[in-house]
């Protein structure tokens, strides 16, 4: 892959530009590949984007690792982070268009991934009342995988209702012992999801896992007033190799199956 550090100007309010590192086949291809926007967490560009670009880029696959706080000049962690992730659904948008723009990348293959706050933005972007103003003169995404995207929240507040969606294919993956939520949440909104008849959703729920499972620093635990069901509280995250190989195996076959067969 060729790598490029590269910026873009987004829609949000107030307008900003974001930097991101952008990965494409370095060789002429037959055809153009399919490609994936990355969105991180709370704690910003932290190694987990890495981790799973390196394996979809293996696979053919390019990416766009999105750095959605230096542009405001927020500082790390949950106290720093804008006020909601709708903020910024625009950043991920611009990268569609972004990456849609790439002379390696077909347009009409673009999926999206994210972490926690990014996970977030990635199951957002599939409600068209999000998605249909924001990637006008675009195909849209047509795949989401979210990792640990607070997954109670989209049941308990409207406006996070994961309803009237595009209809691309979801996957989300959890892990039982992430403190955002009761350990069967992942499972609960996918099946949710698929009861609406609205989008293919599939869940895979990793047994010991935190939040942060694939995120491969030491142990730390983050105060967050979203965690525990809304109430606030400490949550630890922990990496967990066996749960971070796993679900980075899951999304690239996703992937590949969702954007590669396309």
């Amino acid at each position: 892959m060729r790598t490029s550090y590269v910026s873009f100007a987004t829609e949000a309010d107030p307008p900003v530009r974001v930097a991101a590192l952008l990965r494409t086949p370095l060789d002429a291809q037959p055809h153009k590949a399919a490609a994936v926007v990355i969105c991180h967490g709370s704690d910003g560009v932290d190694g987990r984007g890495d981790f799973h670009a390196r394996a979809l880029n293996a696979a053919g696959i390019a990416t766009l690792e999105l750095d959605m706080w230096s542009a405001r000049g927020s500082a790390r962690g949950a106290a720093a982070r804008p006020r909601s992730p709708v903020e910024t659904l625009a950043d991920a948008f611009a990268a569609l268009r972004f990456l849609g723009a790439q002379p390696e990348v077909d347009a009409a293959r673009i999926g999206i991934m994210g972490f926690s706050w990014g996970g977030v933005v990635t199951l957002l972007s599939a409600a068209r009342r999000f998605a249909d103003p924001l990637s006008v003169g675009t195909a849209g995404f047509r795949a989401h995988v979210a990792h640990y995207p607070v997954c109670y929240a989209y049941e308990a507040d409207p406006r996070m209702a994961l309803t009237g969606l595009t209809g691309a294919p979801i996957l989300i993956q959890t892990g039982d012992a992430d403190s955002y939520d009761h350990p069967d949440a992942g499972a609960k909104l996918v099946a949710a999801i698929v009861g609406r008849g609205e989008a293919p959703a599939r869940g895979v729920t990793y047994p010991g896992a935190t939040h942060g499972f694939d995120r491969d620093l030491p142990p730390q635990t983050i105060n967050d007033p979203f965690a525990h069901n809304g109430a606030g509280g400490p949550v630890l995250m922990a990496f967990n190799p066996a749960a971070a190989e796993a679900a980075r195996a899951e999304a690239v076959a996703f992937f590949r199956d969702s954007l590669v067969g396309a």
